[in-house]
């Protein structure tokens, strides 16, 4: 008997209250919504929160906020309550039994998802909005980063315990989205309201990802795919593998690469590379034997001449971005390496490594699977404070060894549902104000089948979230050329995307025809898609009235003999730019040939007239229906026209 009851004093003693890694310091709340709290604890085990007002409260909806909540933990040692809904505020404390969580803040809750160009952060953006971020602070803008992480067999009820609320400090802000940064920005500017992120995004990851399996019950292909993969050792094995594969590629690359092993390296400051070739360092005939790709190392080197007050001291050295990967060593120093192609290269020289007059930059390229090239409209630079040396224009260059292509690998993010119940699941209990979704690039081959997966997402999300009115803002995808800028493959999506606006209830899209690049699936432009977000949110979530939130887009037509007459949406104040002709549009003639079309706003009017005189009888009309194409239609609020095609009857 003693012993039994010492055994349950030790219980009583160590029965602890867990939170969600949702609940913790620093979160945002969403206001005017009833506040879920939960967690697990030892069956039967009571359990007591506080809110507590460590600020002076801005009020509750709906009656006075209580000072205790009590809940007892089920026979599963599972246990929720809930707090009546509250006006934006905050600082406040929230006490569970002996956890104490503090400065939290209630305001709007957005969840931020979708694939890279949702995730890119803000480190990626600073070359072009570098003095707007280190002049700003508000720790009244907070995000969540939920890890990247898959689950084939179940949704899950938690995120890794390392999961933590971040205010957009100076300490913190380069791990923000930039997406979500210039939404959050726009948003308090206008509201002076809290802003929480939960930033949930993978990179190339499609929309059955982040689909649950249930909502998914339309689509058996991708139930059938997804579960090919709920065996962890057949999962493992296939790692185990891939693993081995590039272990042996890795390890051939390197026995075979001279650079590496004659008796002076030629990464050394002392080597001579008088015998090898000059190049541009954006040309692409080293990269190729005339008709393939040369996988495997390449090697550059470029004498430069520093100042003398640079003499010793750490600078900062710029490489754009490098395809594939790359190690960079200044006089011999290694200074950094990136293992893929799309950060940008931003490597710390320290103090000491340079000195006055000439010094070596010496880049090894690793290409993998395709054209090994440097992109050319980064910055490719030594930067020591106010003062900077390009590193444009020819470096000497010799091939270290050639490889086939690399193995390939199974990326299984991209795969059903596995997102879903690894990145969404475990924010069930967490009440949100909306969704921002930028993601299609990865399923831009298919958009008929986008049309059915898009809406089925947004169904089954606003049924998780209970809220069946739950708006969903969504970003149309960039200008950009693919495989080729004349291509139709992604203007195809963008009308899939245009025509969603009208298939799917409070939903909006953000027009991007001026955000995109030729060059770049991930443009820098993200002020704009962010603020643009925000205008949809402004005006349709909380009806914000007097200005336009979005872009012109086609409403009706008229033919009128060959000259085809465009309504637009969106346009009412005005198009622009008047009194000129406009760029983008095209016709489609009886026999189908594309040709250019003369195109200008009808007398300050929200309507455009499309003609060629060479087609009399025109069955189509465009605007920039192109993977990559260049329009200037407007509204009076600077925000583009949405790409489209219209049959003519």
């Amino acid at each position: 008997l003693a012993v039994l009851l010492c055994l349950c004093a030790t219980s009583m003693v160590d029965a602890k209250v867990k939170l969600p890694a949702l609940i913790s310091d620093g979160m945002v709340l969403q206001r005017e919504q009833p506040i879920k709290v939960w967690g697990t604890a030892d069956a039967g085990e009571s359990v007591q929160v506080k809110f507590l007002k460590n600020a002076p409260p801005t009020g509750v909806k709906g009656g006075k906020l209580k000072a205790t909540y009590t809940a007892t933990a089920d026979e599963n040692g599972q246990w929720s309550l809930t707090l009546p809904a509250m006006k934006p505020g905050g600082p406040y404390i929230l006490q569970v039994n002996d956890i104490e969580l503090k400065d939290i803040l209630v305001g709007d809750v957005w969840l931020c998802s979708g694939q890279s160009n949702m995730e890119l952060p803000v480190s990626r953006v600073t070359d072009m909005f570098r003095d707007e971020i280190s002049a700003y602070e508000n720790t009244n803008i907070r995000q969540l980063k939920v890890p990247n992480i898959f689950n084939f067999h179940a949704p899950q009820t938690d995120l890794p315990d390392y999961v933590a609320w971040k205010p957009l400090t100076q300490e913190n802000v380069m791990n923000f989205s930039a997406l979500g940064y210039f939404f959050a920005k726009a948003m308090y500017e206008k509201n002076n309201i809290p802003v929480g992120l939960i930033n949930s995004s993978w990179g190339g990851t499609p929309v059955e990802a982040w689909i649950s399996e249930e909502g998914l019950k339309e689509f058996p292909k991708y139930i059938n795919d997804k579960r090919q993969y709920e065996d962890d050792a057949y999962l493992k094995s296939i790692k185990q593998t891939e693993g081995l594969s590039f272990y042996r590629w890795n390890t051939s690359l390197y026995r075979g690469d001279a650079g590496l092993h004659e008796a002076t390296p030629w990464y050394a400051a002392n080597y001579n590379d008088k015998d090898w070739k000059t190049v541009d360092l954006f040309s692409t005939d080293w990269g190729t034997n005339g008709l393939n790709p040369i996988n495997g190392s390449h090697w550059f080197r470029k004498e430069v001449e520093v100042p003398q007050d640079w003499n010793g001291k750490e600078a900062t050295l710029r490489l754009g971005c490098i395809v594939d990967a790359d190690s960079v060593y200044v006089n011999g120093t290694f200074v950094g390496t990136v293992s893929y192609q799309y950060p940008p290269r931003i490597y710390t020289i320290p103090a000491g490594v340079l000195k006055a007059g000439k010094n070596t930059v010496t880049i090894r390229l690793i290409s993998n699977n395709g054209y090994p090239h440097f992109v050319k409209e980064k910055p490719y630079k030594i930067v020591c404070g106010n003062e900077e040396v390009s590193l444009q224009g020819e470096w000497k260059y010799r091939l270290g060894a050639s490889m086939p292509p690399a193995p390939g690998m199974m990326f299984f993010c991209y795969k059903p549902v596995c997102l879903y119940n690894a990145m969404i699941a475990p924010l069930q209990n967490y009440s949100i104000c909306g969704v921002l979704w930028y993601q299609g690039e990865s399923n831009s081959a298919d958009p008929a089948l986008y049309k059915k997966l898009f809406p089925a997402m947004v169904a089954q999300w606003r049924e998780f979230f209970h809220n069946p009115a739950m708006p969903v803002y969504y970003v149309q995808i960039t200008p950009w050329q693919a495989e080729g800028k004349d291509r139709l493959d992604r203007a195809w999506f963008r009308q899939c995307q245009l025509e969603l606006m009208q298939e799917v209830p409070n939903v909006g899209m953000v027009t991007t025809t001026d955000a995109g690049s030729e060059k770049f699936i991930h443009p820098p432009y993200k002020i704009k898609v962010g603020q643009r977000l925000a205008y949809w949110a402004l005006a349709k979530t909380y009806g914000k009235e007097g200005f336009l939130y979005a872009g012109p887009l086609y409403k009706s037509h008229q033919l009128k003999e060959n000259v085809v007459e465009i309504t637009f949406e969106h346009g009412s104040d005005g198009l622009i730019p008047e009194n000129q002709k406009l760029k983008g549009f095209e016709l489609v003639d009886e026999k189908g040939n594309i040709v250019p079309a003369e195109a200008e706003i009808i007398n300050g009017s929200a309507r455009v007239k499309v003609w060629n005189d060479s087609v009399p009888h025109p069955v189509e009309v465009r605007y920039c229906f192109r993977n990559y194409m260049e329009g200037d239609l407007f509204n009076n609020a600077e925000i583009p026209a949405s790409p489209f095609r219209v049959v003519i009857h």
